[in-house]
């Protein structure tokens, strides 16, 4: 099984797209490194409010959200498939959630952050720009391709860019929280109530821009 795992490791840029994602559902299995944002918990595991836990089995600790991108298109649109707390309960108190991200040809997932976990990105095909802004207003870059690994410290403004003009890119998060909250920056700022006097001395600029901005987040009709 390893060796069948390390082939297709080595060879993901050629798999096809049912291949990729389950190379993405076999990183599921690898421990997870990143620092944990949850609370440890006394008991092995925490049963919902409400469930008797006799009753629990092993459905209760399988996830199948993932199996419709087993035999997906490639996509048309910048998605993000999550298994979180919310999606799957029995994370609960685990400190892990999961993430498959699919990025069409020139698309991006815009600056945003974690607030709860580090991210650990395996890209299982294509390939991606990524960056992260630490504390002092640093950039750090990377260009990687498939089978490459990044990882986003817990808490700093990061995005990923496909920079492929024909191809479209998938890769898999691993997080070390069970929610781990994602902070969009565009939507935070332009897409909130913030007023646009505050928002304009703050980017020293003019009113008129900052609705511009904000226009373009405007709920379509």
């Amino acid at each position: 099984m390893a060796a069948l795992f390390v082939s297709r490791f080595f060879s993901a840029m050629a798999l096809t797209v049912k291949q990729r994602f389950f190379l993405a559902i076999l990183v599921l299995a690898f421990p997870l490194s990143a620092i944990s944002g949850d609370p440890d918990i006394i008991s092995d595991f925490v049963v919902p409010i409400g469930v008797n836990a006799t009753v629990l089995d092993g459905n209760f600790f399988t996830y199948t959200g993932m199996r419709p991108l087993i035999n997906s298109d490639p996509p048309t649109n910048f998605t993000v498939t999550k298994a979180t707390m919310a999606e799957f309960p029995a994370l609960n108190g685990q400190s892990v959630s999961y993430a498959v991200l699919e990025y069409p040809a020139g698309s991006v997932n815009p600056p945003h952050t974690h607030p709860r976990a580090a991210e650990l990105l395996f890209l299982t095909y294509g390939i991606l720009e990524v960056g992260f802004v630490d504390t002092t207003n640093k950039l750090f870059t990377q260009r990687l391709q498939a089978a490459d690994i990044f990882v986003f410290p817990k808490g700093l403004v990061h995005y990923q860019f496909n920079c492929a003009e024909n191809d479209f890119a998938v890769a898999v998060s691993a997080f070390g929280s069970a929610a781990a909250g994602t902070v969009s920056v565009p939507s935070t700022v332009f897409a909130t109530s913030i007023d646009d006097e505050i928002l304009a001395k703050s980017f020293k600029t003019d009113v008129q821009t900052i609705q511009k901005l904000k226009a373009g987040f405007a709920p379509k009709a």
